[in-house]
């Protein structure tokens, strides 16, 4: 690896920020929006006429627009017209602006029929088509001025180069999948399309913004059906609104709401008309998730600043940890608090029903 990046990495290893989202009263929370490609970088060729550029863009702003009609949100755009964005450049508009998230949407494209979503986190290509996909988004490096200067070391095409960089966002890792997972649910539920999944790749642009990330592919433009319903409008405003409302419940996972009637007034000033009461199930648990990453530690107060009792559960190789644990909703809210007093900035609530996860909302939902 080339020395530059060797001691960028370690420079932000030792350095760097960690900074999950808690809300106070006077921060918004901020979203980066980023429309893949723009410019001279239509983004992969179609047969049909499509141009994933313009796609692209035009749902970022109906995303933007959703956001925008919710209190304390702040929505900032990497781009707003059809103009060449260096990847770069778009991380660094995220970082200057301390944003909470980094949204980045893209069209998928392949030599097949093939057809689906999926979204990435920033993480090394566990397979020969993730890295594909990673490898296709990042060559628009070869697009930029003094490519060579700005990359040092960086080459695209070679999957030896990418293991380092996946180092710096491990701190954003479980927080990125937690939105990805959102927008996932929404896009095979809601618009019953195909899930292709959470896919792990080195993408440059999420590397290099230090905030939880996600890269979505709303689906294939070569695919001629997906592609007509991608450039519809129809199509674009469905793929908006479950971006949208995926990020909101991301936020309200991260900082809830103190009661459940604060949350029952959310869901109705976004147009739900679900009834919201504290949960009454004891198949319904709550839990604060303080911590995730590959080391496994010992479920214990003093590996956790005092805090008890401690669980721990382990996926793929990350170990996720957890304090507490309750029926009540207010009580998990209390308890979030307190780790968060105790250093766990990032801490969030998590919710389980018969021993699987579900969203919060769910969990606080109930038929009358």
């Amino acid at each position: 690896m080339h020395k530059q990046i060797k001691f960028f990495l370690v420079f932000l290893l030792f350095f760097g920020i960690s900074k999950g989202y808690t809300q106070n009263n006077n921060k918004p929370f901020t979203v980066v929006l980023d429309a893949g490609h723009g410019g001279k970088d239509p983004g992969r060729p179609t047969n049909f006429g499509y141009k994933e550029k313009d796609i692209a863009l035009k749902i970022v702003l109906k995303i933007g627009e959703n956001l925008k009609k919710h209190k304390n949100i702040n929505v900032i755009y990497t781009r707003k017209t059809d103009v060449f964005i260096e990847l770069r450049q778009r991380a660094k508009i995220a970082n200057k602006a301390d944003a909470d998230l980094f949204v980045s949407v893209h069209c998928n494209a392949h030599n097949s029929q093939a057809y689906g979503t999926e979204t990435y986190v920033l993480g090394l290509g566990r397979n020969d088509s993730n890295f594909r996909v990673a490898k296709e988004e990042n060559e628009v490096i070869f697009l930029e001025d003094d490519y060579e200067t700005n990359y040092a070391g960086f080459d695209p095409n070679s999957p030896e180069t990418l293991i380092g960089l996946t180092l710096m966002q491990e701190d954003y890792l479980d927080q990125s999948i937690l939105l990805a997972r959102n927008i996932q649910d929404n896009f095979t539920n809601r618009l019953k399309r195909k899930n292709r999944g959470i896919k792990q790749a080195v993408f440059w642009v999420l590397h290099n913004t230090y905030m939880p990330s996600v890269l979505v592919e709303t689906g294939f433009i070569t695919n001629k059906s997906e592609g007509d319903y991608l450039n519809s409008e129809t199509g674009k405003n469905n793929i908006s609104k479950s971006i949208s409302d995926a990020i909101l419940d991301y936020k309200s996972n991260l900082n809830p709401a103190t009661s459940a009637d604060e949350i029952l007034e959310s869901n109705s000033s976004s147009g739900t008309s679900d009834q919201t009461i504290i949960p009454k199930n004891s198949s319904v648990v709550f839990k604060v998730q303080i911590a995730a990453g590959p080391r496994k530690l010992a479920t214990k107060a003093y590996n956790f600043n005092g805090l008890n009792p401690i669980s721990r559960t382990n996926s793929n190789g990350i170990y996720r940890y957890f304090y507490g644990h309750s029926s009540s909703y207010d009580t998990i809210v209390q308890m979030k608090n307190e780790a968060h007093s105790k250093g766990y900035k990032t801490a969030y609530l998590v919710a389980y029903k018969n021993g699987k996860r579900i969203a919060i909302k769910n969990a606080l939902k109930s038929t009358e």
